[in-house]
């Protein structure tokens, strides 16, 4: 019952926040759940679904490419700008942050129950990204490291 009643909570802010993400998760587990279809999928989902959402955000970089709109005459241009340089190297940065931030949610569930309630107040509050766990558990995984030497 406490699962429910945190879900529609969740689906409620939702529908304030006007956060069409929240409301379509939210919204599929309340209903996966009420069909009982939860003790099939939502393992199935937790093991492979940070993986799946890495791949569709990876195509939805990708399209462009796909499509001919992004070219190597596009990327060479672009590679003489130092914005571009800022941009590589941040990209490179937050791709070796979220890597250890993968390792920790898998090995911490008390670091997870924190940082997706993070994300959800992020996402939910102030329209921000679902994406923040992985970025988040690499920012605290470093950040744990660091409080270690103290």
């Amino acid at each position: 019952m406490q699962a429910y009643l945190f879900l529609f909570l969740l689906l409620a802010i939702s529908l304030i926040a006007k956060n069409q993400s929240l409301l379509i998760a939210s919204g599929l587990l309340i209903a996966l759940k009420t069909i009982g279809l939860d003790a099939r999928w939502f393992d199935i989902m937790q093991k492979n679904g940070i993986n799946w959402g890495v791949t569709v955000i990876t195509i939805a970089v990708l399209v462009p490419i796909a499509t001919g709109a992004i070219g190597f005459k596009d990327l060479s241009a672009a590679l003489k700008s130092p914005y571009a340089w800022i941009a590589l190297t941040a990209g490179i940065l937050v791709a070796l942050i979220a890597k250890n931030g993968v390792v920790l949610l898998a090995e911490d569930p008390h670091i997870t129950t924190a940082l997706v309630f993070g994300t959800i107040l992020a996402v939910a509050l102030f329209n921000g990204v679902a994406v923040g766990p992985l970025i988040g558990a690499g920012i605290a995984y470093y950040a744990m490291k660091l409080f270690s030497f103290f």
